[in-house]
């Protein structure tokens, strides 16, 4: 089976993404296959050739923005109850790397080393803090899948996001 990384998107239409947690209105909420901030997800589109949000038809960005604010909203809850020292989340959509529209859902803690705090969570990487090895995503990561997965469903079954 080839590489999901390679084709996130294709493979999340595929089914055969393993990152995917649950299909919603404009794309797939997915868990980091690198989980440098416990609970930190990815929203991906569905449309294969969007590149960008601008390159979706308006209502189709609207869905996607409000996809984002439902797997915030969702991972916030998750993370907040495994983790007093839980403090928000940070949503950004960036596309400096990958080619395809996807936005971040990175939740952020106290703990975090004091001159990371004010920056955006990539600064992990930069600096070079993030183990693949230790922090690479496993069945170790299994409780918080599940419970991602029961956040998210509790979200859809709220009504406050738009499934299509």
């Amino acid at each position: 089976m080839p590489d999901f990384r390679a084709d996130r998107v294709g493979t999340a239409l595929a089914g055969t993404n393993p990152t995917v947690l649950r299909r919603l209105g404009a794309g797939f909420a997915v868990i980091g296959d690198v989980q440098h901030l416990p609970g930190y997800c990815v929203l991906i589109t569905d449309d294969p050739t969007a590149d960008q949000l601008t390159d979706l038809p308006v209502a189709r960005q609207h869905a996607f923005l409000a996809d984002l604010a439902l797997l915030g909203r969702a991972v916030a809850s998750v993370c907040a109850r495994r983790d007093p020292a839980f403090r928000r989340i940070n949503l950004e959509i960036q596309g400096n790397t990958d080619a395809f529209l996807h936005a971040h859902v990175t939740p952020r803690y106290t703990w975090e080393p004091p001159e990371l705090v004010g920056w955006p969570a990539a600064l992990h990487h930069w600096e070079r803090r993030v183990d693949v090895v230790r922090d690479g995503l496993g069945v170790a990561h299994d409780g918080l899948r599940a419970e991602l997965v029961a956040a998210i469903d509790r979200e859809v079954a709220s009504g406050r996001g738009l499934l299509y």
